[in-house]
């Protein structure tokens, strides 16, 4: 269940508890009142060359939005409010199970029964891995979130296995460009048909008005058409999309 945006969320003194050191942008674990956050303030996102400087904490605005209309709830809890280092987003921190694994590098003949293989490698002493993941709904929900966000930076790391089995996705600045951008860990059900349940909720997606007004208001009007076009072509193939050839498709690092 999706957590509510409490006035101590909002309001409350933003203090910072240490900075996420792996993160390519300013990241801060910080604390609102007695709920732990992540905090990202625009001022410390550094500048990319296909996305638009300063944009990146809407973008995951948007990106919740996105899944809480779905009613998935792959991203925590993210919303935009002042902080130390001046505006920024803000997500409800997830603490994951550490010995839980969703997206996994195995020896070729370790993949455990019913995972999803998604491409061999040679790892940093040269030896044969394969990168995997576990066939779940939760997983398989993120993934088809993934495409539809256009999210260019799904890595093994980026996805956080909850004790009670739900998993959540985070670190989605880099999604809604104009541009096919998919790059993901995700790429177990390529090609495989879309369900009814996914039909109707790309469906439901292109019918939401007030979606669109949200994501209007976060991303250029530009991005909003691309997010409803990709929405139409998955219905229109009925098919998770297999990865191109023009552009990298897995992230890197993919952990």
């Amino acid at each position: 269940m999706s957590q509510t945006l409490s006035p101590e969320l909002l309001s409350a003194p933003l203090v910072l508890e240490g900075r996420i050191m792996p993160a390519s942008n300013a990241t801060f674990l910080a604390t609102a009142g007695d709920i732990q956050v992540v905090y990202k303030p625009v001022a410390g996102e550094k500048p990319l060359w296909d996305f638009p400087h300063g944009t990146l904490a809407n973008r995951e605005i948007a990106s919740y939005a996105v899944s809480e209309a779905l009613g998935w709830n792959v991203v925590p809890l993210t919303f935009l409010r002042e902080g130390p280092h001046g505006p920024g987003m803000v997500q409800v921190w997830q603490e994951p199970d550490p010995d839980q694994y969703p997206v996994d590098l195995v020896a070729p003949h370790e993949v455990p029964d019913g995972w999803r293989h998604v491409l061999d490698a040679s790892d940093a002493r040269g030896e044969p891995v394969s990168l995997i993941h576990e066939n779940s709904e939760p997983l398989r929900r993120m993934a088809l979130f993934d495409v539809i966000v256009n999210n260019a930076d799904r890595k093994g790391g980026h996805v956080l296995a909850m004790a009670d089995g739900h998993r959540f996705g985070v670190d989605h600045g880099v999604s809604f460009n104009v541009d096919d951008k998919l790059r993901t860990v995700l790429w177990g059900w390529a090609g495989e048909e879309l369900d009814e349940f996914e039909r109707d909720a790309l469906t439901r997606l292109l019918g939401d008005d007030a979606l669109s007004a949200t994501l209007s208001e976060l991303v250029t009007r530009n991005e909003v058409r691309s997010f409803h076009r990709r929405c139409e072509l998955l219905l229109a193939r009925g098919r998770y999309p297999q990865a191109s050839s023009q552009w990298p498709a897995i992230p890197w690092p993919a952990f």
